[in-house]
């Protein structure tokens, strides 16, 4: 049923909400069920991580030792800057800053491209010494079960890598958006559910810089 006019209301509440309040708070319910689908997805294989972690432990602690610790931390330190970034955007969403919104999603955009760029040197080295995943495995450095360390390890970097790269998609089309003018009228769902997800991929990643890295 559509609501009787109401200047309070703004055009953009869908007509089977009550209230702006009600249709924000359904999006971003909405996006956490989304989120708590992708915990699910990467839960899989950390229990992966586990059961092979607890078999092989000498497989892992020398799996850890190839790789670049150094390049991992500095992804570390650009995510957390992203994260922070990304909250300042949602926040010039709801305060009505233009400025702020554009100028964090284009920063946030710009760490992003900076992990991959990262990740792709990180990946490039491995392979250039035949370091590749399961059966491709081929560094003559090393001997014994370490493919499976790196099928775990391609496996679970390459995943989140690709949902990194889902994210710069997201976040070029909100600043698209923010480039003619939208969310400036209190209607920042989007801008909030991009933030979550984004929350999320940094979150899995400080989960496994310690996991794959740092291992002891």
């Amino acid at each position: 049923m559509e609501h009787a006019h109401d200047p309070n209301r703004p055009a953009w509440v869908k007509h089977y909400f009550h209230s702006k309040e009600q249709q924000l708070s359904a999006a971003k319910f909405g996006m956490w069920l989304f989120l708590a689908q992708e915990v699910l997805f990467f839960s899989g294989l950390f229990c992966a991580y586990i059961a092979f972690r607890w078999l092989y432990p000498e497989t892992w602690l020398s799996g850890a030792d190839q790789l670049n610790k150094w390049m991992g931390g500095l992804n570390t330190l650009v995510l957390i800057a992203s994260s922070f970034t990304m909250a300042l955007a949602v926040r010039g969403a709801q305060t009505k800053s233009p400025v702020a919104l554009k100028v964090n999603l284009l920063l946030t955009i710009l760490f992003a491209c900076m992990f991959m760029v990262v990740k792709y040197f990180e990946y490039s080295h491995k392979m250039h010494l035949g370091i590749f995943p399961a059966q491709h495995y081929a560094y003559e450095g090393s001997t014994g079960l370490m493919p499976i360390f790196f099928a775990i390890y391609y496996c679970l970097t390459g995943l989140h890598g690709i949902h990194v790269v889902i994210g710069i998609g997201f976040l070029s089309w909100l600043l698209f958006a923010a480039q003619k003018g939208r969310y400036m009228d209190g209607n920042y769902a989007y801008v909030e559910n991009v933030g979550l997800y984004w929350h999320l991929v940094d979150l899995v990643w400080i989960f496994l810089f310690p996991l794959l890295y740092l291992v002891k």
